[in-house]
């Protein structure tokens, strides 16, 4: 028989400041200590009048390397961008996602459900 996982949900959102990634940029979200996370949806809005360019970022802990998500996505003005449409991303323990601009006003939004994982 198939039991049914239980998880907790959460929401983050940030307005971008960092003009850098990597250890530099903007942490959107932290998949938390014991947890494994699925990401639901992670979307982009461009506040600014004209087209501006963001760059999303995972950051794997196992390996402490990042890896692009979006590279210089450019996002028209007052427009808004989703990521990941109606894929999922799952995320490990001490996993993040991190967010940088090239300019422009950027809010970024996300929704996850976080699985406790005691071997994490």
């Amino acid at each position: 028989m198939v039991s049914a996982l239980e998880y907790t949900t959460d929401s983050k959102s940030i307005t971008v400041s960092a003009t850098t990634g990597g250890a530099n940029g903007n942490v959107l979200y932290t998949c938390p200590n014991n947890h494994d996370a699925t990401i639901d949806y992670l979307g982009i809005t461009n506040g600014a009048n004209s087209s501006q360019k963001i760059t999303i970022e995972v950051y794997h802990a196992d390996d402490n390397t990042y890896k692009y998500l979006t590279n210089q996505h450019s996002i028209a003005g007052h427009d808004t961008y989703h990521v990941l449409n109606a894929d999922r991303f799952h995320l490990h323990a001490g996993d993040k996602i991190i967010c940088s601009k090239d300019g422009g006003t950027f809010d970024v939004s996300l929704s996850a459900r976080q699985f406790y994982n005691p071997n994490r």
